[in-house]
C-alpha cells in the first residue's frame, strides 16, 4: 500500500489508516458504509466499543495526509463523508489497479481482433504493475478481504491470457520457466497446467508434460474427488499421439489451440507371448487415429474383415524397488527389474492374459483376447493382479537395511476394437480403457490392487473388496473369499473396511468444511476401540496434517470428564499439571483462537472450571455452548478430529455436547467419531437421526478374508525363491 506524490512516498501512519485507505481504494469513487468499514478493519461483530471513534480519527488523519499531498488540481484525491459512510474521490488513472484493468480490457480486444503481438505487449505492461500479492503489507498483519481474493484471481486470469498469447506466437521457450514457477504456486489451476504441458511438449520434454498431467490429476482426485477437465484430458491424449496441431503454427495471428473434440484413443499392438525373461517387453505401443462416437466407441473400423468389437480386461502394473539405505550405486537394479518382469509375464500368462506393452517399471496386460470371450476374463485379471502383488510385493515398507519391492496394480474392463491383421502379424487393439488404465496407477498406493466399479460388480462373489476412498479407483482388492464352514470364526481384516469408510468421511468433511458425526455401534468385544485406534493412526499419517484427539467416557468420572479431557488434550495440558498450569494453557490457546477480547473472556469464564474444579461452575447450557464454540474455532484454525470411545457410558450432558458439535453445521472441518453400544440407541431412539450431517456404522459378523489364492497356479519353487531373495518379502 503506497501513496506517491512528486516521486516521493507519502507517510500514511499505522496499519488501521493504511487498511482504511486500501479498502476505500478498492471501492474508489463509491460510498462505503461505516459498518462495512468497521467489519473490514476488525472483523464481523468483533469491533471494540470505541471502534467508531477510532474510525473517525483515522478519517481525520487521512484527510490531512491527502491534503498535504494534493497538487490542487480537480483530480486530487479527497476523502468525503457520504451517508451512510465515506467515499474516496480520486481520478481512476491515478490507481494502479484501474490501469491494470484498463490495459487488460484493451489487450483482450486486440486478441479478439487477431493481433496477438499487441495483446501480448499490453498484457505484459499490465502485469508489470504487480510487484507481489495485492496489499501484501496489509495481508501480512491479518487483513483478509474477499475483494483482495477477487483481485488476486483476476491477476491469475490475466497471467493465463498472457501465456496464451506467448504460446500463440511460438514463444514457448520464453515463458517456460515462469510457467513452471506459477504452476508450482497454483497447482490446481487446470488452464495453467495445460499451458505448461503444451510448452514442455514443444520444448521436447514430452515425459515432463505427461508428468505434469499426472500430478494435477492426483491432486484433483485425492484432495477434491474430481477428475481433470475434458480439455486437459484431450491435451494429454494429443501429447500421447503426438498430434500435429500441438506444434506452433508457421503463420497466422490467431492463438494456437490444442486438438478439439474427442481425441483418438490408445492403440496397442498385441505381440505373441515371448520367452520368459523378456516377454513382458516384447510389444511396443503404436498410435493410430480412431475418432469416437458419442457413446465412446471407436468409429474408424479397419478396412479388413478381421475387425471386431471385444470386451476385455486390462491390468496395469508398476513395480518399484527401494535400495538399502546408503546404497546409491544402483548395482544389480537392472537384473532385479528383469527378474520382476519375467515373473509378471509368467503370472499373466498362467492366468490367461497377454503382456502387451512394457515401459520401464510399468506393464500393461490384456485378458479376454481368446476365441471364447466371457466374464471369466475379469476374474482372471483380478486374480493375476493379486498373484503378482502377493508374489513380488510387500504390504509394508521394506525391512531396514534390505532392498524392497512394492507393486501397484489397477484393473479395469471395457470394450475395445480388435483388428486381426495378416497372418503372422500381431493384432491391434484400440479402446479408451487402454488409455485410462495406466494413469490410474498414480492413484494406487504401494502394495495395493485397485479396481473399477465395473470390475468389482462382476467379481465380488470371488474377491473381497473394501472402499479405497478414491473416486477414480473406488475399490481395493483384499484377497479371494473363503467362508469357513465351521467354527464360526470370522476375521474383519482389523475393521479395515470400516476404517476406510471413516477416513473417506473425514476427507469429505475436510474438503466441504461441514461438521460430521459418525456413530460406531457394536456389542462388547466387537472391536470398536480397535477400530478407533486404527482410524486415528491412519489420520495421523495423512499427507495433510490432521489433528486427532481421542478420549474415553467412564461412568464414574463425572459429567464434565469427556469435555475436560478433550479440552486439555487440545490445549496441551499434561496429566501432572496443577490447576494454575492448566488454566494458563487453556487461556493461551483460547486467546490464540479468538481475536476478540470480549469473546475470549466469555469462553474462558465457562471453560476454565472444566480444568480447575475449584472455580465456580457456569450454567450447564452456557458451558455446552462455550465448549462447542471453542472446538468450532479450533477446527476453523486446522482440520480437527475428535474421537470419544464408549460414549454410552457418559452422562446426558456430555452426550448432548457431542451431538451439539454438529448441530447448526457451522462451516468448519470438524469430524467427530463416537463409539457406543446398542443400549444408547435404546435410550435415545432418535440419536443422530435429526442431524443433517451424521452417519451410523454398525459392527457385525463379517466374512473371513484371506490372501490365499485358490485360483492361482503355483510358481516354480526356484523362481519364487529367487524373487524372495530379491524383494525380501516374496510369497
Amino acid at each position: 500500500m503506497e501513496v506517491i506524490h512528486d516521486g516521493k512516498q507519502v507517510r500514511l501512519g499505522g496499519s488501521q489508516r493504511r487498511a482504511m485507505l486500501g479498502f476505500l481504494l478498492l471501492q474508489a469513487n463509491r460510498t462505503v458504509a461505516a459498518s462495512r468499514l468497521l467489519n473490514a478493519l476488525w472483523g464481523e461483530d468483533e469491533a471494540p466499543r470505541t471502534a467508531r471513534k477510532i474510525l473517525q480519527n483515522a478519517v481525520y488523519a487521512l484527510r490531512g495526509v491527502l491534503a498535504s499531498a494534493s497538487d490542487g488540481t480537480p483530480a486530487a484525491a479527497r476523502l468525503l463523508t457520504r451517508s451512510p459512510g465515506y467515499m474516496l474521490e480520486v481520478a481512476p488513472e491515478r490507481i494502479d489497479l484501474h490501469l491494470f484493468q484498463k490495459w487488460v480490457a484493451q489487450a483482450r480486444e486486440k486478441k479478439a481482433q487477431g493481433a496477438p503481438e499487441e495483446a501480448a505487449e499490453l498484457l505484459r505492461d499490465a502485469l508489470a504493475l504487480w510487484r507481489g500479492p495485492a496489499l501484501a503489507d496489509l495481508v501480512e498483519v491479518g487483513f483478509e478481504w474477499p475483494e483482495l481474493v477477487a483481485v488476486q484471481n483476476s491477476r491469475l486470469d490475466v497471467l493465463e491470457d498472457y501465456f496464451d498469447t506467448q504460446l500463440a506466437l511460438g514463444r514457448h521457450h520464453t515463458v517456460l520457466a515462469e510457467l513452471e514457477t506459477t504452476v508450482r504456486a497454483e497447482p490446481l489451476r487446470e488452464r495453467l497446467c495445460g499451458q505448461l504441458m503444451l510448452a514442455l511438449y514443444r520444448c521436447g520434454r514430452q515425459a515432463d508434460a505427461l508428468s505434469t498431467y499426472s500430478r494435477v490429476r492426483n491432486l484433483l482426485v485425492e484432495d477434491l474427488g474430481l477428475v481433470p477437465s475434458r480439455s486437459l484430458q484431450r491435451l494429454q491424449q494429443a501429447i500421447l499421439t503426438q498430434d500435429p496441431t500441438l506444434s506452433p503454427r508457421p503463420a497466422g495471428p490467431g492463438p494456437v489451440a490444442g486438438p478439439t473434440g474427442d481425441q483418438p484413443r490408445g492403440t496397442v499392438t498385441v505381440s505373441a507371448p515371448a520367452a520368459a525373461g523378456n516377454g513382458a517387453r516384447a510389444a511396443r505401443p503404436t498410435a493410430g487415429p480412431a475418432p469416437r462416437n458419442p457413446r465412446g466407441h471407436s468409429t474408424d473400423a479397419p478396412a479388413d474383415r478381421g475387425a471386431e468389437r471385444r470386451w476385455v480386461s486390462v491390468v496395469a502394473l508398476r513395480t518399484q524397488f527401494t535400495p538399502p539405505p546408503g546404497d546409491v550405486s544402483g548395482e544389480g537394479l537392472e537384473d532385479l527389474m528383469d527378474d520382476a518382469a519375467s515373473v509378471v509375464g509368467e503370472l499373466i500368462e498362467r492366468f490367461g492374459g497377454t503382456v502387451t506393452a512394457s515401459l520401464g517399471s510399468v506393464s500393461l496386460a490384456l485378458f479376454g483376447l481368446g476365441s471364447s470371450p466371457g466374464e471369466d476374463h475379469v476374474r482372471q485379471a483380478v486374480s493375476a493382479a493379486l498373484a503378482v502383488r502377493d508374489t513380488l510385493g510387500a504390504r509394508t515398507a521394506p525391512a531396514a537395511g534390505a532392498a524392497g519391492l512394492t507393486v501397484h496394480a489397477y484393473v479395469d474392463t471395457g470394450e475395445v476394437l480388435l483388428r486381426h491383421c495378416a497372418k503372422g502379424d500381431a493384432p491391434i487393439v484400440i479402446g479408451a480403457v487402454l488409455d485410462e488404465s495406466q494413469p490410474m496407477l498414480f492413484d494406487v498406493p504401494a502394495g495395493q490392487v485397485r479396481v473399477s466399479d465395473a470390475v468389482r460388480r462382476v467379481t465380488e462373489d470371488a474377491v473381497a473388496y473394501r472402499p479405497s476412498g478414491s473416486t477414480a479407483a473406488p475399490w481395493q482388492g483384499i484377497g479371494t473369499r473363503q467362508v469357513l464352514a465351521r467354527g464360526g470364526g470370522v476375521l474383519a481384516a482389523d475393521q479395515s473396511s470400516e476404517a476406510d469408510v471413516l477416513c473417506a468421511l473425514a476427507r469429505r468433511t475436510r474438503h466441504r468444511s461441514v461438521p460430521h458425526l459418525v456413530t460406531v455401534v457394536g456389542d462388547a468385544g466387537a472391536g470398536k476401540s480397535r477400530l478407533l485406534g486404527e482410524f486415528a493412526r491412519r489420520m495421523a499419517a495423512q499427507p495433510v496434517p490432521v489433528r486427532v484427539l481421542t478420549t474415553a467416557a467412564a461412568a464414574d468420572a463425572g459429567p464434565p470428564c469427556v469435555r475436560a479431557q478433550l479440552l486439555s488434550l487440545y490445549c496441551g495440558v499434561r496429566p501432572g499439571d496443577d490447576a494454575p498450569a492448566a488454566r494458563a494453557a487453556v487461556t493461551r490457546r483460547t486467546e490464540t483462537l479468538v481475536r476478540s477480547e470480549r469473546t475470549a473472556r466469555w469462553l474462558l469464564s465457562r471453560l476454565l472450571p472444566l480444568v480447575d474444579p475449584a472455580l465456580a461452575p457456569a450454567p450447564a447450557d452456557e458451558v455446552m455452548e462455550a465448549w462447542r464454540e471453542f472446538f468450532h474455532r479450533a477446527a476453523g484454525n486446522e482440520p480437527l478430529v475428535l474421537c470419544v470411545d464408549d460414549l454410552h457410558r457418559a452422562g446426558e450432558a456430555v452426550i448432548d455436547s457431542v451431538a451439539g458439535l454438529v448441530g447448526g453445521a457451522a462451516p468448519v472441518p470438524l469430524f467427530v467419531v463416537a463409539t457406543v453400544r446398542p443400549e444408547l440407541l435404546l435410550r435415545r431412539p432418535a440419536w443422530s437421526g435429526g442431524l443433517g450431517h451424521a452417519t451410523t456404522v454398525t459392527l457385525g459378523p463379517a466374512e473371513r478374508i484371506t490372501t490365499e489364492r485358490p485360483m492361482s497356479p503355483p510358481l516354480p519353487a526356484a523362481r519364487a525363491g529367487h524373487v524372495q531373495r530379491a524383494g525380501g518379502q516374496g510369497r
